[in-house]
């Protein structure tokens, strides 16, 4: 893999490349390969939801190649990258198959002086080698040894310079030790590798102090933000950047960056103030640079505009302020009814956090000292936390925390805690950005949690709505699936029912209101309880969806229903359905062949105020079944409709006619992804003892000329 990777970002002319693997059944890629890119610089897309407004997640959602030229187009396609990588580069996504199956996802980047679009040349590349990649994936799916998402991908390390020969190396060291100024290099991760004596005098610090440390942290004033975000342009666009910075007290330094494929060259010399480079202060700090706190901020700060729930906050949190911070553990408390309630958390263990869960807001803990005062707490030993907190017991194993106020709307609503293995030093600056990031948690959080409870309270309506049990029929045997979307609020407008009508006379509905909202699901109990009301008066199919039609188009809801009515004369062993826009139901016959019910379909309820539904009876003797279901059981994008509800046919005419639930529960599992909502009744008639007959079925009321004269299951009501 590593090799295959390395060969196509050297075939395509890149400079760096992320490597994604799709885990059987995820929704999301996984960083597993990284080169030429720093791990750090990769963190924030560690993992990609498939619904992510990512390049990779676009790229293997939709199976295609993916493209943004410049920092413009970046902006317009990809305003989350954008905004974290402001600069020109180029980069395309593609997807990685094997067969017929996608396996994972490839990222290539290219300097800023690529042409604006990619060439047939290289997009063959691409292809090709997403081919290979794919493949050696799906081989190690073979052996039972797939890639897993990884704790920390691995870096691939740059292509190994020519060995000079002492000569050229006693030259080389001549001709940089002649140059003005100073010199040094630094790999892609930022640390420094050379360094000529000149360049250490300008810097003031001794060479050994400098070798192999980020100059940002071995040279406190060069830890502001416009010195490395000069590092990151010239990595990310692999163009030439300078940059003047002071050297408390007075020494301006100018630095001129040159990347290439391992790192970068630096040339350093005297400068003076451009009138652009902020001035910088000697602090010593103990965390992560500033640069890199704004950095993962940015990021934080368009991910979170996405989060929809609760646990969405929580788990884009973690995979944000853990990598960037270097923190092991995550907390996050909200008040609830007067005790602190812990709704998400990571690297710890559950078990260890249960005693501290629903804990009351008046007890000496930092979670609910920092949320009831709005004040963020820091220790950086365990020795000062129990100073503060004599009862609290060292227990996670960490050495280090900061607990931070969620602030929303001016008011604490909950507490973040953050930790850490080894002993750390909140410096003032440091404390400022948790701080600030805490807020962005802390609005999230807020937001999240208002769409939880609409959620909530969408699902109780819906579930009051819906029956909680269905009725006994004797001689009739039933079974109910309801599946929501999965998309919005996960409610929507389908329904069904069962009505004992009488000792030998039953009804079954089932219906689909269109949309998935609170007023879908409202609209469905409406017409639910009008379907209801019409059947108990002993109306025939037509007539309840007639009358119900009726009723809907006088509300004038704005939304349209599509309903399947079935009336049951268990004594005669016959039924007569009438359709409303909706699928045909599915007959298993006792020998265990299966067929559509050729109905005639009426308009879609709440349309014309006076359509006339059809009807057709048909014989449901006992051993049938009898198949009534939504579109979002058949439904999905690219099958024709035909072809699904005869592969449903199919599953149906397999399944045990004696074990409804079994039958039920594998027509549902074999269903599309629920796009839109499923709701499937099968019902079967029983043998009843004192019961037979084989006359049509006589609706109170009506005159037998008004019933359909076509018996035979699959014809056309003559009417």
């Amino acid at each position: 893999m590593d090799s295959a990777l390395a060969a196509v970002v050297r075939a395509s002319g890149a400079y760096g490349g992320l490597l994604y693997v799709l885990p059987p059944g995820d929704d999301a890629v996984w960083q597993v390969l990284v080169t030429g890119v720093p791990q750090e610089m990769a963190a924030p897309w560690r993992r990609v939801g498939l619904r992510d407004p990512m390049p990779v997640a676009d790229a293997v959602r939709e199976r295609r190649l993916t493209w943004a030229g410049g920092r413009e187009e970046m902006a317009r396609e990809y305003p989350r990258v954008a905004l974290v990588l402001p600069y020109d580069f180029g980069l395309a996504a593609a997807p990685l198959v094997s067969g017929t199956a996608v396996r994972g996802g490839l990222v290539l980047m290219w300097p800023g002086n690529h042409p604006a679009r990619l060439s047939d040349a290289e997009e063959d590349v691409i292809r090709a080698g997403c081919r290979w990649l794919g493949d050696c994936l799906q081989r190690a799916l073979d052996r039972g040894d797939p890639p897993l998402p990884p704790d920390r991908p691995r870096t691939l390390p740059p292509p190994a310079p020519r060995e000079p020969s002492r000569t050229e190396a006693a030259g080389l060291s001549a001709f940089v030790d002649r140059l003005p100024g100073g010199s040094c290099a630094l790999d892609l991760d930022g640390h420094l590798t050379f360094v000529t004596p000149g360049a250490a005098e300008l810097l003031g610090v001794d060479r050994a102090r400098l070798m192999g440390a980020l100059p940002w942290e071995a040279l406190p004033w060069m830890d502001v933000p416009h010195v490395e975000d000069r590092y990151r342009a010239a990595l990310v666009s692999r163009r030439p950047q300078a940059f003047t910075v002071l050297r408390p007290p007075a020494t301006w330094l100018t630095f001129e960056l040159y990347p290439d494929a391992t790192g970068l060259s630096v040339r350093i010399t005297p400068g003076s103030p451009d009138g652009e480079a902020p001035p910088s202060r000697a602090v010593q700090s103990s965390g992560p640079s500033r640069a890199t706190v704004l950095y993962h901020l940015m990021h934080l700060a368009s991910t979170l505009t996405e989060a929809v729930g609760v646990q969405d906050v929580v788990e884009q949190t973690a995979d944000q302020l853990m990598p960037a911070l270097g923190a092991q553990g995550m907390v996050v408390m909200v008040a609830e009814d007067g005790h602190l309630k812990i709704v998400g958390q990571r690297g710890y263990r559950r078990t260890l956090l249960q005693p501290f869960d629903q804990a009351p807001l008046s007890s000496a803990d930092p979670g609910a000292d920092v949320m009831a005062t709005g004040v963020p707490g820091f220790w950086s030993t365990f020795d000062e936390l129990h100073e503060a907190y004599p009862t609290v017991a060292h227990e996670d194993g960490m050495a280090a925390w900061a607990v931070l106020p969620l602030i929303a709307s001016g008011r604490p609503i909950g507490s973040l805690l953050l930790a850490y293995r080894r002993p750390h030093v909140f410096p003032p600056a440091e404390r400022a950005a948790l701080t600030s990031l805490a807020g962005l948690v802390g609005q999230a959080l807020d937001r999240a949690r208002l769409y939880d409870a609409k959620h909530d309270l969408a699902h109780r309506l819906q579930s009051a709505l819906l029956p909680h049990t269905l009725p006994h029929v004797s001689g009739l045997g039933v079974a109910a699936r309801y599946l929501p979307a999965a998309r919005g609020l996960g409610i929507g407008g389908d329904f069904y029912d069962v009505i004992r009508l009488d000792e030998h006379t039953a009804a079954v509905t089932i219906g689909d209101v269109q949309g998935h909202n609170v007023d879908a699901a409202a609209l469905m109990g409406q017409v639910r309880t009008a379907v209801h009301a019409h059947a108990t008066v002993g109306a025939p199919p037509g007539d309840v969806l007639t009358r119900t039609n009726r009723l809907l188009t006088d509300l004038d809801p704005g939304l349209f229903t599509s309903c399947a009515y079935v009336h049951l004369d268990l004594a005669t062993h016959h039924a007569c359905v009438a359709l409303a826009g909706h699928p045909p139901p599915l007959l298993r016959h006792a020998d265990g062949r299966v067929e559509p019910l050729r109905v005639p379909p009426g308009l879609l309820l709440g349309i014309e105020p006076d359509t006339v539904y059809p009807a057709l009876e048909f014989p449901l003797p006992a051993g049938s079944v009898l198949a009534l279901y939504t579109d979002g059981l058949v439904e999905a994008p690219g099958v024709d409709l035909d072809d699904a509800i005869a592969a449903l046919g199919g599953l149906l005419e397999s399944g045990d006619p004696g074990d409804l639930d079994a039958m039920a529960d594998t027509l549902i599992r074999h269903a599309p992804t629920p796009g839109d909502d499923i709701a499937l009744v099968l019902i079967s008639p029983r043998a009843s003892a004192g019961h037979s007959g084989s006359g049509p079925i006589v609706f109170p009321g009506k005159k037998d000329g008004r019933r359909s004269k076509r018996t035979g299951s699959g014809g056309e009501d003559p009417s």
